[in-house]
């Protein structure tokens, strides 16, 4: 009877020791960064609602615009940022691009500017909601993630995309999993979050839409911990002025290689 309490007493204590041990890092600051060009009927809204976002964080917004020509970029010079949504600890502040240099050197630019210790990408449609932002950020606070990346093709309730653009997105997905090892749902998502910490082990270098296959190719290659979560999505059509082409797809493609085996 004494041999079998022992045994038991072994096998809890095994079973405890196996359990993974998360070390969570303390976080004072969120970076939202918002690449932008030609937005203008929905920016500010966009900004809103990303800065009403309760995260537990002080939260730094950095707009980039990307040389705007239908006003928007006039249209943000005369906002007041700092005025509208720098209270509480919060900041707010734009940059202006001198030329159009595309979405991935508008992220870029944005990682330059901030000083949070996470930083999160969010486009300036209305395409995605902030809402999501608990959930992108909580893998991370809660120590098991270095980033995480949205999901737009889960069971919940989302707008159904065109059938080509879900076949295009799986089987490019499926692609780039087959290269880094990975099992995403979701590559090319815009909601992505991360601790600067892991953005500062790799080099970005794209400057259009494929700034999605880079950072998920270079994660992967470091060993990043990477969580994806199902958020919403509100997908535009290009009558609604959805932007991204079938130029970005064949770009994409090439850069999956060229990341993977070059750089």
């Amino acid at each position: 009877m004494s041999a079998d309490t022992s045994s038991l007493g072994q096998s809890s204590q095994v079973a405890v020791e196996s359990q993974p041990a998360f070390t969570k890092q303390v976080f004072t600051k969120l970076s939202i960064i918002v690449p932008v060009y030609n937005e203008r009927q929905t920016v500010l809204e966009l900004l809103r609602a990303v800065m009403s976002q309760e995260v537990g964080l002080r939260k730094e917004l950095i707009v980039v615009d990307d040389f705007s020509t239908d006003g928007t970029r006039e249209y943000l010079q005369k906002m007041d940022l700092p005025g509208l949504f720098g209270q509480n600890g919060d900041s707010a502040r734009l940059v202006l691009h001198d030329r159009n240099r595309g979405k991935g050197a508008g992220v870029r630019t944005g990682l330059a500017e901030a000083t949070g210790e996470l930083v999160l990408i969010q486009d300036a449609d209305l395409e995605y909601d902030p809402s999501d932002f608990p959930a992108l950020l909580k893998p991370i606070l809660d120590g098991r993630a270095d980033a995480v990346f949205g999901n737009r093709f889960h069971y919940g309730t989302h707008r159904v995309p065109r059938f080509y653009r879900y076949v295009l997105n799986r089987i490019f997905s499926g692609l780039c999993c087959s290269l880094t090892g990975l099992a995403l749902h979701d590559v090319t998502a815009c909601y992505k979050a991360f601790t600067r910490e892991v953005l500062g082990r790799i080099h970005l270098r794209s400057n259009r839409f494929s700034f999605e296959t880079e950072i998920t190719v270079k994660l992967a290659k470091i060993g990043a911990r990477i969580y994806e979560v199902p958020i919403v999505y509100y997908g535009r059509t290009y009558a609604e002025g959805k932007k991204i082409s079938w130029k970005d797809g064949v770009a994409a493609l090439y850069h999956l290689f060229k990341y993977r085996f070059f750089d």
